[in-house]
């Protein structure tokens, strides 16, 4: 019996699949190419290959399982939300014929709306399967990475913080390294069971106008945060080759979280873990 971890080279997994090697365990690795493991992991690790929407691949791979970490992943070739339908179908198949007892989901802050919220839809999707399965489930609602930053580094340094939210609107905002840390800890723990919520929140809720401001501080030149609307955010994703569906999905995360949301999970000792944006953006963007 062993840990198995969906996405170990993601921005969350691979700190997950670390903290695990670290607390004594040899998990298990599900990766598309299990070539493509760093060195320095791939000797700790059972790496097994795997396709999230192939039910064969998903029901060999997750066989003898103690606990699994869960990520549904993105989908850059079709529509998003019926990918996440098909895996969330896919896993729950494989909990109930693997009794697999334990998973821990990477899911997001918005999946409890349900519907409206674009692509953190598909992880209300996979939410439902996994309560339904019978398992224990913990649920880690997510606020929104430090790392998506990343995706525009080049436009922060010259200047533009750019966004869909209102830029005074206050939201969590989270290390994907803490986000293992609360993970590794859940799949290693036996004290707690049935479905469990527990949010992931960062040390504090920022609005991209305070984002650009701490920016500026790291970077030492003014960062700007500036808002666009839905339609430019279409203009620019259609752009650059993606589908309606994948526009639509990515233009409504924002915008249902922007327009009517109000978490189910508010900010607690719990859900607080401690990474500054500061911090990390001195290590990352500067």
């Amino acid at each position: 019996m062993t840990i198995a971890v969906a996405t170990p080279k993601g921005n969350v997994g691979r700190h997950v699949l670390r903290l695990l090697i670290q607390a004594g365990e040899r998990p298990r690795a599900l990766v598309r190419d299990p070539a493509t493991l760093d060195a320095e992991v791939s000797g700790l690790v059972d790496a097994v290959a795997f396709n999230a929407w192939d039910e064969k691949s998903v029901l060999e791979a997750t066989q003898g399982l103690r606990a699994l970490y869960w990520v549904s992943p993105t989908a850059a070739d079709r529509d998003p939300l019926d990918a996440h339908a098909t895996a969330a179908r896919i896993i729950r198949t494989a909990v109930e014929r693997n009794d697999i007892p334990r998973i821990v989901f990477q899911s997001s802050g918005g999946a409890e709306k349900r519907q409206g919220v674009g692509e953190i839809d598909g992880l209300a999707a996979n939410e439902l399967a996994l309560d339904a399965s019978g398992a224990s489930v913990t649920h880690l609602r997510c606020g929104y990475f430090f790392t998506n930053l990343l995706m525009d580094a080049a436009a922060i340094h010259e200047g533009a913080l750019t966004t869909a939210m209102d830029l005074d609107r206050r939201l969590p905002w989270v290390d994907p390294q803490d986000i293992a840390a609360v993970a590794a800890a859940r799949l290693l723990s036996t004290s707690w069971s049935g479905r469990v919520v527990q949010a992931v929140h960062g040390p504090e809720d920022l609005s991209f106008r305070e984002v650009a401001g701490v920016l500026t501080s790291v970077l030492g030149r003014p960062v700007e945060a500036r808002q666009v609307s839905d339609d430019d955010v279409r203009s620019q994703l259609s752009a650059f080759g993606l589908s309606g569906p994948q526009v639509e999905a990515i233009v409504l995360m924002t915008a249902g979280i922007r327009d009517d949301y109000t978490p189910e999970d508010p900010r607690s000792l719990v859900t607080t873990t401690p990474t500054t944006l500061r911090s990390w953006a001195a290590e990352h963007l500067a």
